[in-house]
């Protein structure tokens, strides 16, 4: 997304952060999360739009990242310490506005799912088999086309249940945000329909994240973090954004496009584009 927000950068420049200068108790439902202050590694040689993150699963302790409109259609494997090891392109694929990216089981999806000008008719989610550091170019992909039911949206996240393999888009710009169901199975031959199924309470998602466990979700917006928790088993995603959530822990990033659970559960990263600042930063917030 090319469009930076002024004030969110000037905020960051003047120092100006939201929970970050202690740790931080957060009511979770029926028992208490503390989060130490975030841990910050700077992303060097600096990526500058990252929209989406996942951690790797083939690649322990690493992460996927990747850029959004105009750039290069590439995977970047980052570590958890901020370097970039390496790019991976996929061959012949299209940038035209990726946004957010997730993991399921061994397989990434990767979402082409940016409108800013609400100006496409359908939109596309690139499917493959999570590659290891070993690879150069991604050649074996499937791509999952879709359109609304309702017409056009500009959408930056994504969840993919990891067990029934449904896929959930919510959009960034309707008021409140709208929560679209890709239901499995997914052609890779034919135009999907991504149907409305409900709205959260707010607008302005940027970006979401399923934790390994699938008992808990993570939605973004430029300013905050909300975190909803599974309260029953048999809970789909959707059953899941309906309920309460809690404000989790943030330090107000630039242009913070990007939030990922750790593997393990131990906490959560959060990665911006670079904005007005001088640098990209790695964020992690460790649970106590």
């Amino acid at each position: 997304m090319k469009k930076y927000l002024l004030f969110l950068s000037l905020l960051c420049f003047k120092g100006i952060y939201l929970n970050c200068q202690k740790s931080i108790s957060i009511n979770k439902f029926t028992d208490t999360l503390t989060f130490d202050a975030p841990v910050l590694k700077p992303v060097v040689p600096m990526v500058t739009e990252v929209s989406g993150i996942a951690v790797s699963k083939a690649n322990p302790g690493y992460l996927w990242a990747q850029e959004d409109s105009g750039n290069s259609p590439d995977l970047i494997l980052l570590s958890q310490e901020g370097a970039i090891s390496k790019r991976i392109k996929l061959q012949d694929a299209i940038n035209r506005d990726w946004e957010d990216m997730a993991i399921a089981a061994d397989q990434v999806y990767l979402g082409d799912i940016g409108d800013n000008n609400l100006s496409y008719s359908d939109y596309s989610i690139y499917h493959f088999t999570e590659p290891n550091s070993s690879i150069d170019v991604i050649r074996d992909y499937k791509v999952i086309r879709f359109k609304y039911s309702d017409g056009a949206h500009d959408a930056e996240a994504f969840l993919v249940d990891p067990e029934k393999k449904d896929i959930y888009i919510i959009t960034k710009r309707d008021n409140p945000s709208r929560i679209y169901k890709l239901k499995y199975p997914q052609s890779y031959s034919s135009m999907n329909t991504a149907s409305y199924i409900g709205s959260l309470t707010y607008s302005g998602v940027v970006s979401a994240s399923i934790s390994a466990d699938a008992k808990s979700v993570i939605v973004k917006t430029y300013v905050g973090l909300r975190l909803y928790r599974k309260m029953k088993g048999d809970e789909d995603i959707a059953t899941i954004l309906s309920g309460n959530f809690t404000e989790l822990p943030y330090r107000l990033e630039p242009q913070g496009e990007a939030v990922t659970f750790a593997s393990d559960g131990s906490g959560y990263y959060t990665l911006s584009e670079k904005g007005f600042s001088k640098s990209v930063n790695l964020y992690f917030y460790r649970k106590k």
